[in-house]
This record gives structure tokens, sequence and C-alpha cells, in this order.
């Protein structure tokens, strides 16, 4: 069986075929597989059946497992967490603004594995940015006023004792846990070099765990991350991706935001979740 890459023809993202992740992963393959991470930010395997275990031995080819905090993971699983919305809930869409995950740790993971488990006939979709393209295209004005600027990152907005999701745990299936740790932060540059590649990207927006500039007043922090919001994740940085049942799709949260979409009312909707951490050696070298 020989794996294929098609790519999207969109702003990221790329098919792969030709390969069972029911069996574990060669060197080679592993290679391959990661180089095309690297090219086009987002992979997606359609038709793969895949157990817990199955999803946990493919994300360890890429890294050790991250850290999840705030969400307990499954039953029996200690990384395996569930992203679930049942037919009857009305609370907002879990992750339904543009982020990129657990920005708010000292190193933030390199990427994140979804896995289709019970997914809806309608909606549902996952929005991915392409942020090393919207840098790409972004103009030298804006681009001056966000150099050497550090972006201070937290979870204060939906994870604190007041936050959203704390308001809201009675009304969610998912397991929520708010915590004090919410209201830590983190420094990253907005603009830095991605720890594998060393191509440079935008890293994290607002209204998500981005809360303002380093060094500047909160309105004109505020001001300047929300010009770059709107910039950052203009439709021709997108990628739209249609989720289908037993399809694993795996990204690089260094090099792409994301959100999540409804559109499925009435329908039950869950997806298993693993996150790969990135490497302190090659995060600090490109820091």
């Amino acid at each position: 069986m020989t794996t294929a890459i098609e790519p999207t023809g969109e702003a990221c993202g790329a098919y792969v075929t030709g390969i069972d992740l029911n069996k574990p992963l060669d060197d080679a393959v592993v290679r391959e597989l990661r180089a095309a991470w690297l090219e086009h930010h987002v992979l997606i395997f359609p038709d793969q059946v895949m157990d817990t275990d199955d999803l946990e031995r493919f994300s360890l080819s890429f890294g050790p497992f991250g850290e999840d905090p705030f969400i307990k993971p499954i039953e029996g699983r200690k990384h395996v967490i569930a992203i679930r919305r049942e037919a009857d809930e009305t609370s907002r869409i879990f992750a339904d603004v543009w982020h990129t995950d657990w920005s708010f740790q000292v190193i933030p993971p390199a990427g994140t594995c979804l896995m289709g488990v019970d997914i809806p006939p309608t909606g549902g979709d996952t929005l991915f940015a392409n942020q090393h393209l919207a840098l790409q295209q972004m103009s030298p004005e804006l681009r001056t006023r966000l150099e050497k600027k550090l972006g201070v990152h937290s979870a204060v907005l939906g994870y604190s004792r007041g936050g959203t999701f704390t308001k809201e745990r009675e009304d969610r299936s998912m397991d929520i846990e708010s915590s004090e740790e919410a209201l830590k932060k983190q420094l990253h540059p907005l603009i830095r070099k991605h720890p594998e590649s060393g191509k440079e990207g935008i890293f994290g927006t607002a209204r998500a765990y981005l809360i303002g500039i380093d060094g500047m007043e909160d309105d004109a922090a505020m001001d300047l991350l929300l010009e770059l919001h709107k910039w950052q994740t203009q439709e021709q940085f997108v990628y739209r991706h249609k989720w289908q049942n037993n399809m694993l799709v795996m990204w690089d949260n260094r090099s792409v935001l994301h959100r999540a979409t409804g559109g499925y009312e009435g329908h039950r909707r869950e997806l298993f979740r693993t996150t790969v951490a990135d490497s302190r050696e090659k995060y600090l070298a490109h820091a």
C-alpha cells in the first residue's frame, strides 16, 4: 500500500490515503507524514476505523503527549478527551471562536489529533486559518506595528472561576473544570518562527487566549489585536473541513488557528482528542 498525499487546494490541508492507522507506523512513514504536516499544516485521514489505543499510538509517533488542562479525560485514559455535545444541548458551541490550542502554556503544544466518533449528518465543520499565509500577505504597515511585540496569553476568559465554561457547566455534557490556574499569564511573540521549520507566522488571536500586548495600554492593545484578528481570519486564509465518521485530523498548532462551527442542532456530535507536545529544545531555539 502506497501513501498518497493530496492537497485540499485551499489555504491549507491535505488528504492522506493508502495508510492503515490501526498498525504501528514505521520511521520512514512517520518522516513522510511529518514533512507533509509541516508543509500543509492540516492532515486529514479518512476511513480509519480506530479505537483509543490506535489514536494514542498514532499521536505518540509525533511526540509525547501534551498537557490538556481544565478538561477531564475520558474514563480509563489519561490523554484522551472527548469533544462532545448531546443532541438536546443548547449552550454555546464549544471552541466556536478562533484560537490556538493552549497558547497560554509556557511551551504550547505542537499539534492536536481529533478523531470523528459520532458525526452529525449536517454542520459541525471545523475552520482552519493558515497563519504563515496570513503573515506573508500582510501589509508592511501592519507588520511593522506587530514586530517584536509580545502577546499576553491567558485562559481567564474561558476557564477561570468566573469564566464562560464555569457559568455554563451545568448545561454542558463535556467535563470541564475551572481553576485558578486559568488566571496565569504567558508571553509569546505575535510574530514568531515555527519551532521546526523556522518559517515565520502569526501566533494566537484575540477573543480567545490572547488578551493583551506586553507594555501596551489595554485599550490600545485590544484595538491592535482586533485589527489583527480581522486580517488573519479572512476567507482567503481559511480551509473549511467537513467531518465524517472514522476520520482523523491532525493539525499544526504552531501554524494554524482553528474554530468550531454549529449547524447540527438536534444531533449528537463527539470526537476524541489528543495533544502532541512541542520539543522544548526546538521551541527555545526559535523563541
